[in-house]
């Protein structure tokens, strides 16, 4: 536990994975462990239905995992904006909001920097994607103040918001010797944010730093959409998307978007969505199919799923190498395989949206591919290797620097002034 006062704390409240900084008395960014010595955990929320308990990242995800009887809420972020945000859910026997729910996981990241601190700091920064809600200003601009609302309720007297690729750069900043024009690649969980930003050893202690930042852009387009699409080629087939019924019609796909997307995945544990998904049954020619479409929903085994489409897309990226998921839980035996061409075929309309909001960025920067320094890499989704690839392709001769995936924002939060 420190000892010194406690002054501005930067939190990078991501999609997928959370972290946070602070300021040390000599002006450096300081991590602080979340989890033992882990610097970042899981947006994760579990809720124990067997003994009433909270659980808060790996911990929450290994309860869920381990078979405990609860809920378990992921990609809150992607609520905010969102109509489903004020709506409730049944925890044990409350309804609770996703707002709510939002407020607690931000309240244990307080508790847990007031304990390594020593007190609970009142001032906050919070890292926000560029945006939100693509081409909607209402809708962000709304989103934004829900986050500034579930910030306040837990403590924080003084809050400020800070563009998370703006964050990034403030980081990779601390290590350069000389100025530098650089296109920040900020890829999260829910969103991939860019700026082209000048920085530099003579520029730290400039104030207002608004005339370094020559353009910004963002898509709402992230790891979990990553997922999600890789979730729906490989495996919700074994379901029957995509199948054709005695009519030679696919099956109605709508329960297998929906199961394979975080944040909609409880809705389908609910009596009416298991009720219709039942009705779906005439519309397959195997009914095996929808056979493990009914375990997965009874048994509510969307989420675990979703981990395994999850570990496997990372498997696959870090090591280079073909792998396999394994759907043991739904059928004995049962695993679907995912590979490097896999991920580039099921992916390439993704990541190929996703540069093109990196090259617009350039675009409306002024500049050519020969100004640019470096590209700098962070947020755990840029770890992807077909998403690396996909940039060096664009960019050509540009060098890709990779920061610190899960810290970096919140360690540029903490640099904020």
């Amino acid at each position: 536990m420190m000892s010194s006062p406690v002054g501005t704390l930067g939190i990078d409240f991501g999609t997928s994975n959370s972290a946070m900084a602070w300021l040390d008395p000599e002006g450096n960014a300081r991590l602080i462990p979340l989890e033992s010595e882990a610097m970042a955990m899981p947006t994760a929320v579990f809720y124990n239905a067997e003994d009433s308990s909270t659980h808060f990242g790996r911990d929450a995800l290994k309860h869920y995992l381990e078979g405990t009887e609860g809920r378990l809420m992921r990609s809150l972020k992607s609520l905010l904006g969102s109509p489903l945000l004020l709506e409730t859910t049944q925890i044990g026997h409350q309804q609770i909001s996703f707002q709510d729910i939002i407020g607690t996981f931000l309240a244990t990241l307080r508790e847990r920097a007031a304990l390594h601190l020593g007190s609970a700091p009142r001032r906050v920064v919070m890292g926000r994607p560029v945006h939100f809600v693509d081409d909607d200003p209402e809708r962000d601009a709304q989103a934004e103040a829900s986050l500034r609302q579930a910030v306040e309720s837990v403590g924080f007297d003084e809050v400020s918001f800070q563009l998370e690729p703006i964050a990034a750069a403030l980081d990779y900043e601390q290590r350069l010797t000389k100025e530098s024009t650089v296109l920040v690649v900020d890829l999260g969980g829910g969103t991939s944010d860019f700026t082209v930003v000048r920085l530099g050893p003579d520029r730290r202690q400039q104030a207002d730093r608004s005339a370094d930042i020559l353009a910004t852009s963002g898509v709402h387009i992230g790891g979990t959409d990553y997922d999600r699409q890789l979730n729906l080629a490989q495996v919700m087939p074994l379901l029957g998307y995509r199948h054709l019924g005695p009519e030679q019609r696919e099956v109605p796909s709508r329960v297998f978007f929906d199961l394979a997307t975080w944040h909609l995945i409880h809705w389908q544990y609910q009596p009416r969505a298991i009720a219709h998904a039942k009705t779906l049954l005439s519309n397959y020619s195997n009914p095996r199919l929808h056979e493990r479409l009914m375990q997965v929903l009874s048994e509510r085994h969307g989420h675990l799923m979703a981990h395994e489409v999850e570990q496997a897309k990372i498997r696959c990226s870090v090591q280079l190498t073909d792998t396999s998921m394994n759907l043991a839980v739904i059928e004995k035996n049962l695993q679907v395989g995912l590979g490097l061409e896999d991920m580039q075929l099921h992916l390439r309309e993704l990541l190929t949206r996703t540069v093109a909001c990196a090259r617009e960025c350039v675009r409306r920067a002024g500049l050519t591919d020969a100004s640019l320094d470096a590209i700098y890499l962070t947020g755990g989704s840029s770890a992807l290797r077909t998403l690396q690839h996909a940039l060096q392709a664009e960019f050509v001769g540009v060098p890709l620097v990779e920061g610190d995936l899960f810290g970096g924002v919140a360690l540029g939060l903490a640099y904020h002034r």
